[in-house]
């Protein structure tokens, strides 16, 4: 297979839309839906997801361009730190993103959820991995995270990088990803949410196991990973499984928690209250 297609949606005047940025974009609203969702059929409050969004899509985007300056290339971007903000010219780590996202739906939790922080954390595991695939996607329109060389049927070219037949990295994390989603779902339809852990370790092994697998067929991300015994992305992916596989063990051996009927959401402060009222 020949692939060249353009990076760009469309173009008016000086102003150029990106698949990636509309991949990203759409997988944050698909993925925000579906938590929504998954409040409204346990009877939660979903008032406040909104602003759980953009928590997220902060916390990814800082998380993932911090990961990769500072694990990646931390000699190019630690002597030029303003180039850390020029995120367009692209360099986000999905590791870095996953941190990003669990810091920034802690600090929303601390002002409107009152459960467990973990069964919080079981609920967004069941989008993520769909929001992963929608941006794997992007990456396959900028023709980025390139996998090796290869002669399977399979193969894809790459012509705006090279002429070389390579395997279709991007596409097999996308396809690992969907499938992630899809057990994930399966879980929260079984209510595995009332076992706080479960679904988010489950998430872990999965999703970072075939991520360390999937390396064997990418490219090095920077040439000094050819001095390791493993690459980064391979490394980095071993803590969260190992998370992971502590979380489901934890929780075989917990007694079930289910979640209160009454909302989760913390109530406004009274004061704020009256001021609406005035």
């Amino acid at each position: 297979m020949i692939w060249n297609a353009s990076p760009i949606l469309f173009s008016i005047g000086s102003f150029q839309l990106h698949w990636y940025g509309v991949l990203f974009g759409t997988g944050f609203l698909v993925g925000s839906n579906i938590f929504r969702n998954q409040f409204v059929k346990k009877g939660l409050d979903p008032q406040h997801i909104d602003p759980l969004v953009v928590y997220m899509i902060i916390g990814t985007v800082v998380g993932a361009r911090l990961g990769h300056t500072l694990i990646y290339q931390p000699e190019i971007y630690l002597h030029d730190p303003i180039r850390i903000l020029k995120v367009w010219e692209g360099g986000l780590a999905s590791h870095g993103g996953a941190l990003g996202v669990v810091l920034s739906t802690w600090l929303w939790a601390r002002k409107y959820w009152k459960g467990s922080f973990i069964q919080l954390l079981d609920f967004l595991a069941v989008p993520t991995p769909l929001v992963c695939a929608f941006i794997r996607m992007g990456n396959l329109f900028n023709s980025e995270i390139l996998g090796k060389p290869s002669d399977v049927p399979w193969a894809v070219t790459f012509q705006r990088v090279d002429s070389i037949p390579r395997h279709p990295a991007m596409l097999y994390e996308c396809f690992a990803y969907l499938f992630t989603y899809w057990v994930m779902r399966k879980m929260f339809k079984r209510g595995l949410t009332e076992k706080a852990g479960t679904i988010l370790g489950t998430f872990l092994i999965m999703l970072f196991s075939f991520r360390f697998f999937i390396e064997f067929f990418k490219e090095l991300q920077v040439p000094s990973e050819a001095t390791l015994p493993m690459d980064l992305g391979q490394l980095l992916s071993i803590p969260f499984v190992l998370v992971g596989v502590f979380l489901v063990v934890r929780a075989s051996k917990m007694a079930s928690t289910p979640l209160p009927e009454s909302a989760m959401m913390k109530e406004e402060n009274p004061a704020k209250k009256k001021k609406k009222k005035r």
